[in-house]
């Protein structure tokens, strides 16, 4: 079994693959002067020439919690529309993605203020919450063509803290 060990995940490491969500860096002040507005972190990208149903949607996952070590040996993308989670708690999670099923996998940890934004058909893990409620708002591709291929790798990969 081949072992990887997360990495804090950090806007510079995570971007080939995606956009970090956070409250840190620019923003501007609304509200009176009581929020702090980060505006514009994410792209939604969804493929309008693949279906003239496809836009952008939230819908909520509610997954079940994993645990370090943590063995897997699936991955996914979805090559009509990128795919944001955003916790709705204040937990870290894990982040497993790939350049591709045939390179290695990363893993990132998130610091439990963190959602990601994947870009339109980057390889990913599934969701894995390390603590309950895995509870995230996911905003992506709603439309009725398929938008889903995997890959299982021959042998799993395990994550150590």
């Amino acid at each position: 079994m081949q072992v990887l060990h997360p990495e804090p995940l950090t806007a510079a490491a995570f971007a080939p693959f995606g956009d970090v969500l956070e409250a840190a860096g620019d923003f501007r002040l609304i509200n009176d002067g009581m929020c702090q507005r980060h505006h514009d972190r994410a792209r939604i990208d969804v493929a309008p020439e693949v279906d003239a149903a496809n836009r952008a949607g939230i819908s909520i996952f509610n997954a079940v919690p994993r645990a370090l070590p943590y063995c897997f040996d699936l991955i996914e993308r979805h090559p009509e529309g990128s795919q944001a989670f955003l916790p709705m708690t204040q937990h870290p999670f894990l982040v497993i993605v790939s350049p591709g099923p045939q390179h290695r996998p990363r893993a990132f940890l998130t610091n439990g203020a963190q959602g990601i934004n994947l870009h339109r058909g980057v390889w990913h893990g599934v969701l894995t919450p390390l603590q309950a409620p895995g509870l995230f708002a996911v905003v992506d591709r709603i439309g009725a063509s398929a938008n889903l291929e995997e890959f299982r790798y021959p042998a799993s990969w395990r994550v150590e803290a």
